[in-house]
């Protein structure tokens, strides 16, 4: 035999080998599958059995307590108590309120009263009047015990089934004293069927003093568990066949429970057909699952053909999948862990080598992608990232390694000096200068670039990325549109801005911040009219912190949230101390998304016992920016809760006339940058007069923010401003000030000047006939 002709004997022996213990396998895995099924079949037969006896036993108690909820209704009651012990007893009143009552309203069979020594005073049998003595001696031997357990609690004779009542009635106990609420409830064979048996105390529910120290008479209902009683059971778990039967027919279909009273004595049978939700499994799936392992054996023999194509398939699968592990699907650059992957090789090339080279990196974010996506849509911030790529591929060298970090966000690794290093971002700045073509649409952006350099910045991905972001950050906080390299004053105020995280935290904490207020002033009277609320910082060792400084820290520390539900709450009870002028707040962005903003508004309402026509929140622009179902809604929902609302900073953002017509607003806001100066400037002048008489025309009053001068004061004035607010009237002041503010100004409102008397006002009028 020759070598090819035994290494295929081998072959064809391990095959044979390989075949045999395929099928061996197949046959224990079909037996142990078959076996699995049959038993999760049984078990869940077995465990949905087990779950309907408790449902069955659960319901079976709490009818107990619902027989005792019944009584409690007429039992603990000041009225039942005085004429119960009233001698001669109010039949007529007792007839009404408890014995016809509960016959009528609850079906109770039975109503009996027990006095203060346990002796049968009122009895009633299916609605009409029975004798006493001769009702309760029928069966004494089960009132007894139900009276006694009353009396002086359970003495673990009888099984308990009041629990579902007693836990609900412990707070009313606690309250009461242990004299009073006590009760009795169990299921007893009465007249040779089962019955609800149940005692409770008739007690008073406000005067305690009723009883005069006495013990309280028991209230004895009798409910028998007859065909309609056990139907509705049946009905509330879905079991509609429950019965009760002295003795049940033999069913194999049937479950056939004995049905004991809680003393011992029988009662019966129970019975029901129970659900099996394993059928499926035992009927159904488990012949298929028997065909299945049938046919899975006879595909496994084709299967063992194909595996030689089927492993190269799936080393072409896992190959593409690499790719894909380590590239973004949208612009096909590498993702974020394979850049960190080949910066760190270049870290080890770069201490390897000591060839005075320096691995930069660069840190790109796109500035305000976050409004393409708004404003176009999510299509066209995909587009504008593909093309984003297209330019930074343009843009970089050819041993630079460029990635995306997700979002609009890009990073580069560059092997060069400071020099190229600089060059490179110079020429990323650059390829943004062109406008953005997306879906017929020129666009006009711009990017930030933070760089950080290995080693002087760091000697870790971690390290030169983190200082690259620092970077990045200051590059957007100088204006945009330029590339930064990290340096030390940096990272200080990176710290800084952590330290005063850290004490802002510490502050809302402790209540240090405090609201000023600034004077708004109605035009037509010169008077204050309302007032708007300015968060200020006072830290005990650095002094006054502007809310230009602490404010965007805590947007970024996802403070705002906190730090807006203790300006508004604030507000809202300063806001008492003035109950004759409109009291301004300012709402941010994130309490619209971050937090339940109608909820609390709702509650401090509540809280304050406020008129919410006197409290104006200002949105910005970018509330509406984001323009999503859920800002609309909660815009909608302030107004109905009858606050007003005014568009802050009109003009400096991305003004539209779609808001004023998609939302309501009260007031306009006009930004101090169209107010300064306006007695002089023409353009402004003419844009603000747009502004009056559009929102006029909606029915809605114009602030001018940032008045300053007399002049520009007048001016405001003649072009029909409503409201007036700056530094001219008052600066903000604390709420302890506000009050002589506000006394001293209405008391000595000046006089509106004439419009001759002021050369401002005279100019303002020229220019306006101009305009």
């Amino acid at each position: 035999m020759t070598p090819a002709d035994t290494k295929t004997a081998h072959y064809k022996s391990d095959l044979r080998r390989l075949t045999a213990a395929v099928g061996v396998a197949l046959v224990l895995f079909g037996v142990l599958l078959l076996a699995v099924v049959a038993f999760a079949g049984w078990s869940a037969n077995r465990t949905s059995l087990v779950r309907e006896r408790q449902l069955v036993e659960n319901a079976l108690d709490e009818s107990v307590s619902r027989v005792l909820d019944q009584q409690k209704a007429i039992a603990w009651w000041d009225d039942a108590v005085s004429n119960v012990q009233a001698r001669p007893m109010d039949r007529e009143w007792v007839d009404t309120n408890i014995g016809l009552y509960f016959y009528e309203t609850y079906s109770h069979d039975e109503v009996i009263i027990v006095d203060q020594h346990n002796r049968p005073v009122y009895a009633t049998v299916d609605g009409e009047f029975s004798d006493v003595a001769e009702a309760y001696a029928k069966h004494r031997t089960v009132f007894d015990m139900i009276v006694a357990e009353a009396r002086n609690g359970a003495g673990g004779n009888l099984r308990d089934r009041d629990q579902i009542f007693s836990q609900s009635q412990g707070n009313y106990q606690a309250l009461l004293g242990a004299s009073f609420g006590r009760w009795s409830g169990h299921i007893m064979r009465v007249d040779g069927v089962p019955a609800v048996v149940a005692a409770i105390s008739i007690v008073p529910n406000i005067d305690a003093g009723l009883l005069r120290g006495r013990e309280p008479h028991l209230l004895l209902s009798v409910v028998k568990i007859d065909e309609a009683f056990v139907g509705g059971v049946g009905a509330s778990l879905l079991i509609p066949d429950l019965a009760v039967s002295a003795s049940a027919a033999p069913d194999s279909g049937r479950v056939v429970e004995a049905f004991v009273a809680d003393d011992g004595a029988p009662l019966g049978q129970i019975s029901w057909t129970p659900r099996k939700p394993g059928q499926l499994l035992l009927v159904i799936i488990l012949p298929l699952v028997a065909l299945g392992v049938i046919g899975v054996g006879m595909l496994t023999w084709s299967m063992i053909a194909r595996l030689k194509r089927a492993s190269v398939d799936l080393a072409d699968r896992e190959e593409h999948s690499r790719h894909q592990a380590l590239h973004d699907a949208l612009s096909g650059l590498p993702n974020r862990h394979h850049f960190a992957d080949r910066l760190q090789q270049g870290l080890d090339h770069m201490v390897q080598t000591r060839n005075g080279l320096r691995v930069n990196v660069a840190y790109i974010d796109v500035d305000r992608f976050k409004d393409v996506n708004d404003t176009l849509g999510h299509q066209a911030g995909d587009a504008l990232i593909m093309a984003v790529a297209k330019r930074l591929r343009g843009a970089i060298g050819v041993g630079d390694f460029l990635a995306r970090f997700g979002g609009d966000e890009f990073a580069v690794m560059h092997v060069g000096d400071e020099k190229s290093a600089l060059e490179l971002g110079e020429r990323m700045t650059k390829s943004f200068e062109e406008n953005f073509d997306l879906y017929g649409q020129s666009i006009r952006m711009t990017a930030s670039i933070g760089m950080a350099r290995a080693p002087e910045h760091g000697d870790t991905p971690h390290d030169l990325m983190r200082n690259a972001d620092i970077a990045l950050y200051q590059a957007k906080g100088k204006g945009r549109d330029r590339a930064m390299f990290f340096c030390a004053e940096m990272a200080a105020e990176v710290e800084q801005r952590r330290k005063i995280e850290v004490d802002l935290i510490e502050a809302l904490a402790r209540q240090e911040l405090t609201l000023h207020y600034q004077p708004l002033i109605a035009s037509a009277t010169n008077r204050i009219k309302g007032a708007e609320a300015l968060l200020r910082w006072r830290h005990p060792t650095r002094g006054d912190i502007s809310p230009g400084i602490f404010v965007p820290v805590a947007e970024e520390a996802g403070l705002m949230p906190a730090l807006g539900a203790f300006v508004l709450a604030r507000a809202f009870s300063e806001a008492k101390k003035w109950p004759d002028i409109e009291v301004s707040i300012n709402l941010s962005p994130v309490q619209f998304r971050h937090m339940d903003l109608i909820g609390l508004l709702a509650g401090l309402l509540a809280e304050h016992d406020l008129d919410p026509g006197r409290i104006v929140l200002e949105v910005t622009e970018g509330v509406l920016l984001e323009s999503s179902d859920r800002n609309r809604q909660v815009l909608e929902e302030i107004r109905a809760l009858g606050f007003k609302l005014a568009l802050d900073d009109f003009g400096t953002g991305y003004s539209s006339m779609r808001y004023l017509c998609d939302f309501r607003f009260d007031k306009i806001k006009i930004d101090r940058a169209f107010v300064s100066r306006v007695d002089e400037r023409k353009r402004a002048l003419t844009i603000i007069q747009s502004v009056v008489t559009l929102g006029r025309g909606l029915g809605m009053d114009i602030v001018a923010e940032g008045v300053e001068t007399e002049a520009e004061a007048a001016v405001m004035r003649l072009i029909g401003v409503s409201e007036l607010q700056g530094f001219y009237f008052s600066r903000a002041v604390p709420a302890a000030d506000f009050d002589g503010l506000l006394e001293r100004f209405n008391r000595s409102a000046p006089e509106l000047p004439a419009p001759e008397a002021k050369p401002a006002l005279r100019r303002a009028r020229a220019a306006s006939a101009r305009g």
